[in-house]
C-alpha cells in the first residue's frame, strides 16, 4: 500500500467500492465515455448561462463538478477548467467595461465600445470551441 501511494504521489484516488452498488463496482470511473463527453462538453456551456444571468456561468460548472468529481476524472478536469477560465474571464470583462465606462467621461470609451463587445464575445467562441473538442474527446 506504502510502495502504491509513493509512486501514485497522491495525484489520483484509489476507487471507492460501495458495497450496495451492483457487482459491487466502484463510483470511480464508472461514467460511460459517452456520458463523460457529455457531461464535459456541458460543464464549458455553461458558459452560456453568463448571458441570462451574467455570473451563474462558473456556479453551473462548479455545480457539475461537484455532482462528478468521484465518478469521472475527466468530467471534473474539464468542470474545474471551465469554472476557473470563466470567472478569470468575467473578472477582465468587468474590469474593460468599467474602464471603458469611466473613460466616456473624456470620449475615449466611446471608440473602446466595439473593442469591448468583440472582447465580450471571445468567452462564447472560445466556451463553445473547447464544448465541441471535448464532445468530440479532445481537451484530455
Amino acid at each position: 500500500m506504502v510502495e502504491h501511494d509513493s509512486a501514485n504521489y497522491g495525484l489520483q484516488r484509489e476507487p471507492v467500492r460501495y458495497p450496495g452498488s451492483p457487482g459491487g463496482r466502484d463510483l470511480f470511473g464508472s461514467m460511460s465515455r459517452s456520458d463523460e463527453r457529455a457531461w464535459a462538453a456541458l460543464a464549458h456551456l455553461s458558459a452560456f448561462l453568463n448571458l441570462f444571468t451574467g455570473f451563474l456561468g462558473p456556479v453551473a460548472a462548479l455545480a457539475i463538478w461537484l455532482a462528478h468529481r468521484g465518478r469521472s476524472p475527466a468530467v471534473a478536469r474539464h468542470a474545474l477548467r471551465s469554472a476557473a477560465y470563466q470567472t478569470v474571464w468575467l473578472a477582465v470583462l468587468a474590469a474593460g467595461w468599467a474602464l471603458t465606462g469611466l473613460l466616456m467621461v473624456v470620449l475615449i470609451g466611446f471608440l473602446l465600445v466595439p473593442v469591448m463587445a468583440v472582447a465580450s464575445l471571445g468567452l462564447f467562441v472560445h466556451a463553445g470551441l473547447n464544448a465541441y473538442r471535448a464532445y468530440r474527446g479532445g481537451l484530455d
